[in-house]
């Protein structure tokens, strides 16, 4: 356990429920694992554990529809081979309960245009669209019927996506304040280090598999041979110092941080072992480092995925126990709000 992960723990000791979500949206990568999934596994003890895969949200921009289901069992094998354990946490695939539908209209009555119009992640995916979908700009309320449904007290989250879990508990204050209170405000647990992985080929642009390079982008499941490559081949510049700072270093400091967090070390320690060293050793090191934190992962999930039907029966478990959740929610928020 990393440090920032043990006082997490600690902050989140008193808790009763964390609820957190991911896109199908193609193979996870080192970005997704070093910022989100590497840490839910320690919420497992802490309470109820949550975790979604937010099929819903991954339709809101253009996406394949022959391979979505294919994607869901890929991130659903994923977290498990991360480490989350069905038997101590709720996996589930948001599809599977309508619930999140239906919560996410109702809530709808209670969000307004200007602040959809004005999301951060909104208007960065509509830029230069000729057109977008009516869903990419209502996501949010979807997101935060995702957390409001189940009286959620955290949310492990990238700080990407601090605005949208102010926008879920603005509109739980007013559904509080126009029909009595029922809906929990829940709060952000973001992690201190490791939010943000860069692309190892344009280290100013955020790691993706949807918006990044392929050779930037290290998937969880390449191949060791793979994940050496990319990174010996990771964008630097024509100096020799291993330092965060001074003009384009973007690629460096990149390294630094994920060298950091694969060893368990600060970003300083890191300079300072490699004061005077060059970039060959550096990168070779950091490659071995990765390679040792993922490969457990990448093990692990190809045993997971080779079972399908394991995999089917862990979502259908979550989804039952999830919608136990939500319906009551729900029932009660259409009861408030004057339904039959």
């Amino acid at each position: 356990m990393d440090p920032t992960e043990g006082s997490m723990v600690r902050i989140l000791a008193a808790m009763t429920r964390v609820f957190s979500g991911i896109q199908p949206t193609g193979q996870k990568h080192l970005g997704n694992y070093i910022g989100a999934i590497r840490h839910w596994p320690a919420y497992q003890d802490l309470g109820e554990a949550i975790y979604c895969v937010v099929d819903l949200h991954s339709i809101s921009v253009p996406y394949d529809a022959s391979t979505l289901r294919e994607n869901t069992l890929d991130t659903a094998a994923t977290l498990m081979a991360a480490g989350l354990d069905p038997g101590r946490c709720t996996i589930f695939a948001q599809s599977s309960v309508p619930e999140h539908s239906e919560g996410a209209w109702l809530l709808g009555a209670l969000a307004t245009f200007g602040e959809l119009s004005r999301m951060t992640q909104f208007k960065e995916k509509s830029e230069g669209q000729a057109s977008v979908s009516v869903d990419l700009f209502t996501y949010p309320v979807l997101q935060a019927a995702d957390i409001l449904l189940y009286d959620t007290d955290k949310v492990p989250v990238g700080d990407d996506q601090r605005q949208h879990l102010e926008l879920a508990r603005d509109i739980a204050q007013r559904f509080n304040s126009r029909y009595g209170e029922l809906l929990k405000l829940p709060e952000a647990a973001i992690p201190g280090t490791g939010g943000r992985v860069m692309d190892l080929q344009e280290p100013t642009r955020k790691m993706s598999t949807t918006g990044g390079t392929p050779q930037g982008t290290l998937l969880l499941t390449d191949p060791a041979d793979v994940v050496t490559r990319k990174i010996r081949s990771a964008v630097t510049d024509s100096g020799r110092e291993v330092r965060r700072r001074g003009e384009g270093k973007e690629g460096i400091a990149n390294l630094i941080e994920i060298l950091a967090i694969a060893t368990d070390r600060t970003a300083e320690d890191v300079e300072a072992s490699y004061d005077g060293a060059g970039y060959g050793q550096f990168k070779a090191d950091v490659a071995e480092a990765v390679e040792a934190m993922i490969g457990p992962v990448r093990q692990r999930y190809l045993e997971l995925r080779a079972d399908e039907g394991h995999l089917l029966q862990v979502l259908s478990m979550g989804a039952e126990r999830a919608q136990s959740l939500a319906s009551r929610t729900v029932a009660e928020m259409k009861r408030r709000m004057g339904f039959v």
